[in-house]
């Protein structure tokens, strides 16, 4: 009973340090992706080689899910990913947690606050410049994921929330 015991010991050790050191699939750069994917990822071309391997998988599952959209998601989906790919790194983080703050409200607040944006971007460029001084300005609202579903389409920008 021992030697089977630890016979499997031995055996789930090995096999836990194979699986542990097999190599992740690299990502590709951006010469690799095809001619498709650098169109719709077009706005991430400067920054894809700096991206990790979590966050190119996520824009190339947009990039596949891309075609499948209706023509006025697709746009959205390019409008808005130009914004966010010149965000830093903390003001994604910034923008993931308003998202995430923002989803745990009721949906009459969260309607709410998206009415207050847009009248605020409504605005004349120098009334917003003023509330923005005096710390008046809204916070923007958060990034939601353009979803390729064609009764409901998406309403703002992409984040890709950390998984």
């Amino acid at each position: 009973m021992a030697k089977a015991l630890l016979a499997l010991t031995l055996w789930l050790s090995v096999s836990f340090s194979v699986l542990a050191a097999a190599p992740q699939k690299k990502q590709p750069s951006w010469a690799e992706l095809t001619q498709e994917q650098q169109q719709i990822l077009a706005p991430l071309a400067t920054d894809w080689d700096k991206l990790n391997a979590q966050r190119k998988r996520k824009w190339l599952g947009i990039a596949k899910q891309y075609p499948k959209m209706a023509p006025d998601q697709q746009a959205k989906a390019q409008r808005n990913m130009r914004p966010w790919a010149k965000l830093t790194p903390e003001e994604r983080r910034a923008a993931r947690e308003r998202y995430k703050k923002l989803q745990k409200l009721p949906p009459d607040k969260r309607q709410s606050l998206r009415q207050q944006w847009e009248e605020y971007q409504r605005l004349p460029e120098d009334q917003r410049r003023q509330l923005k001084a005096a710390g008046k300005a809204p916070k923007p609202a958060p990034i939601s994921r353009a979803k390729p579903s064609a009764s409901a389409p998406a309403s703002m920008p992409t984040p890709l929330p950390a998984k």
